[in-house]
């Protein structure tokens, strides 16, 4: 059933009727189509394809040079092994076109909230791209138990300040989880001293990370050795900033109507327990699953919130 528009008081009646408190409701509304690829601003201007793709076989093999940035730290380009496994990442992403065209969609509907919340961090926005090749923007579980966007292990998310426990997992809260990995990628920036292998370590893990730069006495991920994971994490970072900003020549014909949209929605702060979710959900015109969908944070059917504490819940807009 689609909501009906009620206005601010009816939208607070409401709210005080399934016993919640509304600090403050806000609308967010999208004036115009949002698309990443419309944009003047190119994030990778200093590259040069030199083979276009064509979707249309017989297929060419990718092939790039030029200058290249990673949060405004140079790519050695010209150094034989890097560019090669670039290529590589390049090769493999543009002709998974499944895989890299359900990044664009998704991508088009998480990066502005992901940009605005790393400026706001101090960090830089490249990062999103980290983000995209951990998850896709798919809140999966990964074979070792890292969750959410930013893929966050449970004791790390915990270390951070997520609540993680059977009711609220908040490594799969998309403001929250992006903040924390804010933390850790500061921290590793801090104690290492570059973003690119800051960005490194939050794939093999700091402590990790430390000993290796002892180990091979350098901080520069481009002249060290890794695991073949590691070795590639930057290279997949890099290959879908390049196909992002080039995505014709990658191959890739995007309309605007193709893309998801950001989700349209208000937010209510709850301070009391939600015996059923799915009846706080018809309070707003709304099914359980529109609840879930802005909130996966919320991992059970109830919330049962004996500490009262303060928690900000998404109700999408359906009209």
């Amino acid at each position: 059933m689609l909501r009906k528009k009620s206005g601010l008081f009816a939208a607070l009646l409401l709210a005080l009727a399934a016993g919640v408190t509304c600090a403050a409701i806000f609308y967010r509304s999208e004036s115009t189509v949002h698309n990443i690829f419309n944009t003047s601003v190119n994030e990778a201007p200093g590259i040069e394809w030199i083979n276009p793709v064509d979707t249309q076989p017989p297929y060419r093999p990718v092939s790039i040079r030029g200058e290249l940035y990673f949060a405004g730290e140079r790519v050695p380009l010209e150094d034989p092994d890097v560019r090669e496994r670039l290529e590589r990442e390049l090769q493999l992403n543009i002709y998974w076109h499944s895989n890299t065209l359900m990044a664009m969609k998704n991508a088009n509907r998480w990066f502005p909230e992901i940009e605005k919340i790393l400026r706001e961090q101090g960090v830089p926005t490249d990062f999103k791209y980290l983000a995209l090749i951990e998850s896709g923007f798919r809140h999966e579980v990964s074979p070792a138990g890292a969750v959410g966007f930013w893929q966050i292990m449970r004791e790390t998310g915990k270390a951070y300040g997520l609540q993680i426990d059977g009711e609220v997992d908040e490594r799969y809260h998309s403001e929250k989880a992006c903040i924390a990995a804010c933390k850790i990628l500061k921290k590793a920036y801090e104690e290492l001293g570059n973003w690119t292998i800051a960005a490194a370590a939050y794939n093999l893990g700091l402590a990790s990370m430390k000993a290796r730069c002892a180990d091979q006495k350098t901080n520069n991920f481009y002249e060290m050795y890794f695991n073949p994971e590691t070795s590639r994490y930057i290279f997949r970072i890099l290959a879908m900033k390049i196909i992002f900003n080039y995505p014709e020549k990658a191959g890739f014909r995007i309309e605007p109507e193709d893309l998801y949209q950001p989700y349209s929605y208000e937010v209510v702060y709850v301070d009391t327990t939600i015996p059923s979710i799915a009846d706080f959900a018809a309070n707003y015109g709304l099914k359980y699953k529109h609840i879930k969908l802005l909130n996966p944070w919320l991992r059970d059917a109830k919330l049962t919130n004996k500490e009262r504490k303060k928690y900000a819940i998404r109700i999408l807009k359906t009209s």
